[in-house]
């Protein structure tokens, strides 16, 4: 277990339940764990959709949404938006625990 899995299970615990992570997401979530060790609560769905983008492309690089954020429609960059939340609201416990 590397020192990024407490966090990534962190981030996974603070997905609304709505949420539908893909299955065997744990490297995409060790990915969002280095987003909240970067960037905190600043990261945004642009940072997230690049994540997954750089994850998604060992799995499916033909998947339709391998572009860049700005060229999504609003529906696929809303997406995003649960795993933007969670990753602030964990960067914010982990700032409380640690204070």
């Amino acid at each position: 277990m590397s020192h990024l899995d407490p966090i990534a299970d962190l981030i996974r615990a603070c997905l609304p339940t709505e949420a539908r992570p893909p299955a065997g997401s744990d490297d995409l979530f060790r990915i969002y764990a280095v987003l909240l060790q970067a960037k905190g609560d600043q990261v945004t769905d642009e940072d997230v959709h690049n994540a997954w983008t750089a994850w998604a492309q060992s799995t499916d690089d033909s998947h339709k949404s391998l572009v860049a954020f700005d060229e999504l429609d609003a529906p696929t960059r809303a997406l995003d938006a649960p795993y933007t939340r969670a990753i602030r609201t964990a960067a914010r416990r982990l700032r409380h625990s640690t204070a």
